[in-house]
């Protein structure tokens, strides 16, 4: 494959095998969220945003895994390094109660790269949030409970925690009371006790006068109202977190407002509460900064990664995390090898190869070329570096086009209501951008 002149080339979705494939691994698998019949061809031909499934067809992958493969498919700066590495067995250990080496000195050039290495990486990418500590998990739902037991244990008694409307942080039971997005992922599921949200004001060229999302009435923001001590009904001193991500993933790629981050810092500055960045989607340089926090004025204390880094993150700061030992454990934490390989790989190609700017330069490309197509349906274009979305004017275009462009060979992902994402990979060419956005032009055509 070509990735220079490769174009997307379908026959059938899904084809015969891919249909084999789908029947085949639903034989066991328990319910999930399954987007497409769409089966990948690992052994075929796959290259950046390019992949081939099963029956052979050519698609144009602008969902990298859900930002989970940053680099797309089968990148050089990856694979070069994976040659290199004699598999041993096992490939994960039980990484808090044992250690593991690469060969060579501790952090030197001698050795390929694992868990120490990969929290190193990271350390060094957080210094600018005072963080200097790290503990590795299998997920991004894992790295995020792992943010609330430290928050609430640094808190030493405080019950409250806070979220925001549309907020996705993951499905595990702990997670779960978090969300505010789609009523199915908590139905039924027992929660966390006092949770409180308030509105993600995504009023993005907003001020607290003109605000129109709900988080500012009359000037003055909600948040600030119910933790006022004279006329708030929740003590400050009491509130263990604000957890929020900077920029919403799952509840629709919404972009807060100035005047809203602004507020998030002052509150959590003026109240000494601990402000939790999940940057599980948003993080990993996708929007033209190492962190989404970068762009705006919060400062965390805690920021939780995973998809892009392979692995699961909680990092804070040394006087954040629990001095005794034993609150903070995983079998497989800080365990698996080549995921922590691969996440170092991945945070020094992101630097070396300039691939924040490259996300901010195609970034643009990709919203102005789609605005400048004027498409009937689509209310809004809006994104931060590769971290892209365009809004219809209903759920059911946004459905159909979701189908239309598959068809056409391009993967999408939708997010929130009627939204439509897109995550090409970090390294993704002018030509390519052009090859997605003509291809979800003629997907918008098709449908109307």
């Amino acid at each position: 494959m070509d990735r220079d002149t490769v174009e997307p080339q379908v026959d059938d979705l899904p084809g015969d095998r891919a249909r084999e494939w789908v029947e085949y691994h639903h034989e066991s698998a328990a319910p999930s969220t399954y987007v497409y019949d769409f089966v990948w061809d690992r052994s075929a031909p796959a290259e950046g945003p390019f992949c081939t499934d099963v029956d052979g067809n050519v698609l144009l992958d602008f969902t990298s895994h859900v930002a989970a493969a940053p680099l797309g498919y089968n990148n050089p700066l990856i694979m070069d390094e994976l040659e290199e590495f004699d598999l041993v067995d096992p490939l994960k250990i039980a990484g808090q109660d044992f250690y593991v080496s690469g060969g060579g000195e501790p952090g030197g050039d001698d050795a390929l790269p694992g868990p120490a290495d990969l929290m190193d990486r990271l350390t060094d990418l957080t210094s600018h949030y005072d963080m200097d500590t790290v503990f590795l998990s299998n997920s991004g739902a894992e790295a995020v409970e792992n943010g609330l037991k430290i928050a609430y244990d640094e808190s030493d008694g405080g019950k409250y925690g806070i979220t925001f409307e549309g907020a996705f942080h993951g499905r595990t039971l702990g997670t779960l009371s978090l969300n505010r997005s789609k009523e199915v992922y908590r139905r039924n599921f027992p929660e966390i006790s006092s949770i409180h949200d308030v509105p993600f004001c995504d009023d993005a060229g907003s001020d607290p006068e003109s605000c129109s999302c709900g988080f500012f009435v009359d000037g003055e923001s909600r948040l600030r109202k119910k933790l006022d001590p004279d006329r708030g009904h929740i003590n400050p001193d009491e509130v263990a977190y604000v957890i929020m991500e900077p920029i919403q993933g799952e509840g629709g790629y919404r972009f807060p407002s100035e005047a809203f981050m602004d507020e998030i810092a002052a509150l959590t500055d003026e109240h000494d509460i601990t402000l939790i960045a999940d940057e599980i989607q948003s993080g990993v340089g996708r929007t033209g900064e190492m962190w989404a926090s970068d762009h705006y004025a919060i400062e965390p204390d805690v920021i939780t990664s995973a998809k892009g880094l392979r692995v699961g993150a909680t990092v804070s700061r040394s006087d954040v995390f629990p001095e005794e030992k034993s609150r903070l454990s995983s079998t497989w934490g800080a365990g698996d090898i080549i995921a922590s390989l691969q996440g170092v790989l991945t945070l020094d190609a992101i630097q070396e190869e300039n691939l924040m700017a490259n996300a901010t330069e195609r970034g643009r490309q990709f919203q102005e070329t789609l605005r400048d197509a004027d498409l009937d349906g689509v209310v809004d274009v809006r994104g931060k570096g590769l971290m892209l979305a365009a809004e219809f004017e209903s759920k059911e275009l946004r459905d159909d086009v979701v189908d239309a462009a598959l068809s056409r060979g391009l993967l999408t992902l939708s997010c929130g209501y009627k939204v439509l994402r897109f995550l090409p990979p970090m390294d993704v060419t002018g030509r390519e951008i052009e090859l997605g956005v003509d291809l979800l032009t003629k997907a918008v055509q098709d449908v109307n």
